[in-house]
């Protein structure tokens, strides 16, 4: 289908970046994508808004790949979405039996009526079926946006601004416990699914299944949450991406459904017929102290616990990979390269692959899903014994948000960072794991799961 497009100029490029992020905010359909600028090698833009579904697929785990696939060939645009993890349900024997409080779709994508694309000082406009004048319009419009009074309001999904803060409190939350409350009467007390006396127990039970052998590697996952809670979700998202400013950073809204994430990691993604994975194992705490920062780097890159971890998914990301590639096409670019965040430093692996031009985009998504880095390996037995263990339905958590391209090319985050919420029933989740192998300590785990809550903690302070 063809889109009408239109590039222009920008004076101030973050300005405009805010307010066109605010203008959005009245549609239903919202997917604002941002970089935050953070340097890494597989970069196309800058940020990335697509608002107003022209058309849109909604569908639970089954045959959802294929709806998918029928979907992406036929429209041949544009369109961007989530992947739930539960769709390992379409691909796998498995099912998804925990308690979900959220009730997001499994897969969700739409067409957008409305596309903007920002790289250093321009934006691109690319509109459906629209003219020239409409995209001269809005462009004025978000040039000049402020918000009106500074107001938010959830009533009708559209986001009407009614006192700009949501209803957050002084903000003098208590972390120790997992619980938080806010310090006036409209309170966000955020919960903890798995208590740490019964997390111990879970992580213990894990390192016995390693023990014997039933795997050897598994992401063990726990989540936070809250009920009657009433917040700005735009708010939210713009302190979250602040305090931590990831490559992969994204705010998506679909009428009373929220997300707001500050990932760091790339899934998967398509350039032509070269396929990049990022899967990211290994974290460290960021220090003030520039020596102390320096050597908290140089520790977790000679770690022997994490690098195990990550060189075991590597392994489960190139025989993933290996499915849909061209014969021996498939190597590692990076192998546990210390990147640094704002919050954490973190070890990335690069693995690569090549494809043939024939190669169905959807099936090179579906062959890999969910990703390494959340599951374990074996991945099917991981995925098992998670279903277990946990007490959550993961549903977005954990699955994968991005685009695919006209062309069929695509690119996906992996969900993590990152709080979820349905404005309709009010309840708020986000949830935090970490690798179990056999070199795990239950408490060290506990520990680093709680590092990884910090900035949502933090934003809902």
């Amino acid at each position: 289908m063809l889109r009408t497009v239109k590039s222009f100029t920008l004076e101030t490029p973050e300005s405009f970046k805010n307010n066109l992020l605010e203008w959005a905010n009245q549609f239903k359909e919202v997917v604002f994508l941002d970089t935050n600028k953070y340097h890494q090698k597989y970069s196309t833009y800058d940020s990335v808004l697509a608002v107003d579904a022209f058309t849109s697929i909604k569908t639970d785990y089954f045959n959802a790949f294929e709806d998918l696939q029928q979907y992406q060939s036929h429209t041949k645009d544009w369109l961007f979405g989530y992947l739930s993890y539960d769709l390992k349900n379409d691909t796998e024997a498995l099912t998804s039996k925990n308690f979900d409080g959220l009730e997001f779709p499994e897969l969700y994508f739409f067409q957008p009526k409305k596309l903007f694309f920002l790289k250093n000082n321009e934006v691109e406009l690319q509109y459906l079926r629209l003219c020239d004048d409409e995209m001269d319009a809005d462009f004025e419009e978000i040039v000049r946006w402020k918000m009106e009074e500074g107001r938010w309001k959830m009533g009708d999904g559209r986001g009407k601004m009614e006192d700009g803060r949501g209803k957050m409190g002084d903000g003098r939350g208590k972390m120790g416990d997992g619980s938080l409350e806010s310090g006036d009467s409209n309170k966000i007390k955020i919960q903890q699914r798995i208590s740490k006396e019964s997390y111990l127990e879970k992580v213990s039970k894990m390192l016995e299944h390693i023990h014997r052998g039933d795997i050897y590697e598994a992401n063990f996952c726990m989540e936070f949450y809250s009920e009657e809670a009433q917040i700005n979700p735009l708010e939210i998202y713009q302190k979250l991406n602040k305090i931590s400013e990831p490559p992969f950073a994204v705010y998506f809204k679909n009428s009373h459904h929220f997300l707001m994430s500050a990932s760091p990691e790339r899934y998967l993604k398509k350039e032509g017929t070269k396929v990049i994975s990022q899967p990211i194992k290994g974290t460290a705490r960021r220090n003030k102290d520039k020596n102390i920062d320096e050597q908290a780097k140089i520790d977790l890159e000679n770690n022997p616990k994490e690098r195990a971890e990550n060189i075991m998914i590597v392994d489960l990301v190139r025989n993933d990979l290996s499915r849909t590639a061209t014969k021996g096409s498939v190597e590692v670019a990076e192998l546990c390269k210390i990147y640094t965040f704002k919050q954490v430093h973190q070890m990335i692996s690069t693995v690569v692959s090549g494809v043939e031009n024939t190669t169905s985009p959807v099936e090179i998504i579906k062959t890999t899903f969910p990703m390494g880095s959340m599951t374990g390996a074996p991945k099917i037995s991981a995925m098992q014994i998670i279903e277990k263990l946990e007490e959550t339905k993961r549903g977005l958590y954990s699955g994968a948000f991005g685009y695919f391209t006209p062309e069929g090319d695509f690119d996906f985050n992996v969900v993590i960072r990152s709080i979820l919420y349905n404005a309709e029933n009010q309840y708020l989740s986000f949830s935090v794991g970490s690798a179990i192998t056999s070199e795990a300590t239950p408490e060290g785990e506990y520990e680093e799961c709680l590092l990884k809550a910090k900035a949502m903690f933090e934003v809902l302070q």
